[in-house]
């Protein structure tokens, strides 16, 4: 009987990199797919990150604040007056405010699952799987919900939804359909050249709202995709370890080189987090601006 070996390096990124999904995709786009792994794993953390910010709220005091209450006093006014300064509405500002905070909080929780051992939730869901009688190779988990491009886009195209909203809120159904065909390159008196312009100011428009929905999602997902990636090699450099002088300098640098991203993608995390949210108050504050 030939012995049993382990994945390649190939199959176990491949491994890794696939969703747990309710079927394989028939196209490159097909809506009758859904990644639980990142619908439960972006659900909870939502959730606990609601929770955190409601624990924040319900036990602040006057007095001088508690390390937990100061950090989140901090990201409130940071938030806040980003908001401020881009979202020049009081009254808008009383929704977006918040839904930027919740964004910023929900985005750095769901980054940092790529701090977890990449084979841990998968090690411990592949024996759930294994003792349900099903096959633990094909116990596929992700657990790094950003780095799904499909949660990814689903926020920037909720985030084009709200501002399309406020599009027609602030402007009025009249005005933001004026404002479509008239702007950026304005119109005519003469109707010729008034019909063109407004072709060429409706497509400008369109492409515009396109380029800012694909390039909002497609950023933090591509950061996180090739974070979760660079993690994966890092592992597999401590998975080729051995007894001999190169096996012993694969595990060294597994756990410098494993050191030293952590500490880079801390950074990573929080900087992706604070432009998602800055694109989201930009684009929301582009809604309220006439042209």
């Amino acid at each position: 009987m030939a012995a049993e070996h382990g994945p390649t390096a190939g199959e176990y990124i491949i491994h890794h990199l696939t969703h747990l999904q309710n079927h394989k995709p028939k196209a490159v786009v097909d809506f009758s797919v859904f990644s639980f792994d990142s619908l439960f794993f972006s659900t909870l953390l939502g959730i606990v990150g609601c929770l955190l910010l409601w624990k924040a709220a319900r036990k602040a005091t006057s007095g001088v604040p508690g390390r937990f209450q100061a950090a989140v006093e901090m990201m409130v006014e940071m938030v806040d007056s980003q908001a401020k300064g881009i979202v020049h509405n009081a009254t808008s500002r009383k929704f977006v405010a918040p839904l930027a905070l919740t964004i910023f909080v929900w985005i750095i929780l769901m980054n940092a699952m790529d701090f977890l051992p990449v084979d841990l939730l998968p090690f411990i869901w592949e024996k759930i799987y294994g003792a349900a009688g099903r096959d633990p190779h094909h116990a596929y988990l992700r657990v790094v919900p950003t780095a799904d491009l499909s949660v990814t886009m689903g926020m920037s195209v909720a985030v084009l939804l709200i501002c399309l909203i406020y599009n027609i809120k602030i402007k009025g159904i009249g005005g933001w359909s004026h404002e479509l065909v008239t702007a950026p390159f304005g119109t005519s008196k003469n109707p010729i050249f008034a019909l063109i312009l407004g072709v060429l100011n409706l497509a400008m428009q369109l492409i515009e709202f396109v380029a800012k929905t694909v390039s909002h999602g497609m950023r933090l997902f591509g950061n996180m995709y090739a974070g979760e990636l660079i993690f994966l090699l890092i592992a597999l450099m401590g998975g080729a370890w051995s007894l001999s002088a190169t096996g012993i300098g694969l595990a060294i640098g597994h756990i410098i080189a494993g050191t030293v991203w952590s500490i880079f993608h801390i950074l990573i995390i929080v900087l992706q987090a604070f432009v998602f949210m800055m694109l989201t108050l930009v684009y929301i504050g582009q809604a309220h601006d006439a042209h």
